[in-house]
């Protein structure tokens, strides 16, 4: 009878231990609990199962370089207008954002700020 643990959920590696009531990855280091694994309710999967896209429909991913599709009035300190075409490298997508915006960046000339999906489009 072989009792096989399951897979890491954040690297899919197959050497998975138990440390008492959690298991652990030791290829990154990745805890979580056997019964979330089992009903479904791991943090990622919900993460994984969002799904971030562009103003033309291209599907966003952590890392992406995307470009601005038009001018955006910028509120704050030193305000300015985003102008369309603006390239942005590096995105990291989030969950929690002011509002609607699922973007975090670092804007050239602007510095960190956060973008909605709606006014970007992927580029190479």
């Amino acid at each position: 009878m072989t009792d096989q643990l399951p897979p890491c959920p954040e690297c899919a590696s197959e050497f998975a231990y138990e440390s008492g009531a959690l298991l652990v990855c030791p290829m990154c280091g990745h805890e979580w609990s056997a019964e979330a694994t089992a009903e479904g309710t791991d943090e990622h999967a919900e993460q994984a199962e969002q799904v971030v896209k562009d103003a033309v429909g291209n599907v966003l991913a952590d890392g992406d370089n995307v470009t601005v599709v038009k001018d955006l009035k910028v509120k704050g300190a030193g305000g300015g207008t985003l102008k369309s075409g603006t390239k942005v490298r590096g995105i990291r997508l989030i969950s929690d954002g002011v509002g609607d915006h699922d973007i975090d960046a670092k804007v050239p000339g602007f510095g960190p700020m956060q973008l909605k999906s709606s006014v970007v489009k992927k580029s190479s």
